[in-house]
């Protein structure tokens, strides 16, 4: 492929490299309001944006998280730090997985560790899954390369032009395999899990 498509892969590389999650001694730990919420999450998760006018989370999103069953209500209309670490893992999730899967995720561990006189809770939990997604970088980083490289390799009985085409495809459609058979693995997973009992 060309130079301009190693400097799309070592970009991407770079800002793998540079991911980070944010740490709870970062989220305020006094309860916001929906507004104050809203502008944490975007000021915190800007980076993640797509495209500028992209919303990060808006009111809507956050009722429609507390209805569903995703996220507790909040104390007399304010959020505690618990909150926004729930909220963190649905914005994340949501870009793979439904509503309703996200729900038999989460609401276990809502259910037993939010707001909980423990020293293992929420925050504790969210820390630990943190630290280990952290620690994978390197691995991703060597498995974007390897995509990479096995598209670089691919079409070359194609003239010149339509090859980089080509391998450009090629190269999306391996890292969407792993997408797909991860996401496969996951919904197989959450339907094991047991479903959330409405009654509660």
């Amino acid at each position: 492929m060309t130079i301009n498509t190693e400097d799309l892969l070592n970009s991407i590389l770079e800002s793998v490299g540079r991911i980070d999650y944010i740490h709870p001694v970062d989220i305020p730990n006094i309860d916001l309001y929906m507004d104050q919420v809203t502008t944490f999450m975007e000021e915190q998760l800007s980076s993640t944006k797509r495209y500028e006018d992209d919303k990060i989370l808006t009111k809507t999103m956050i009722n429609n998280y507390a209805k569903n069953n995703l996220l507790p209500p909040p104390n007399k209309k304010k959020y505690s730090k618990e909150h926004l670490l729930v909220l963190i893992f649905v914005y994340y999730f949501k870009n793979l997985l439904s509503i309703k899967d996200i729900e038999i995720l989460l609401k276990p561990l809502t259910d037993k560790y939010f707001a909980v006189d423990s020293e293992f809770d929420m925050e504790s939990i969210y820390e630990e899954v943190c630290k280990m997604e952290k620690s994978r970088i390197g691995e991703l980083q060597d498995s974007i390369c390897k995509a990479y490289e096995t598209a670089e390799h691919s079409f070359v009985c194609v003239d010149d032009e339509e090859r980089e085409q080509l391998q450009k495809f090629a190269f999306i459609c391996n890292l969407s395999f792993d997408v797909y058979v991860k996401k496969q693995l996951i919904e197989k997973m959450v339907d094991e899990l047991p479903k959330p009992d409405k009654k509660k």
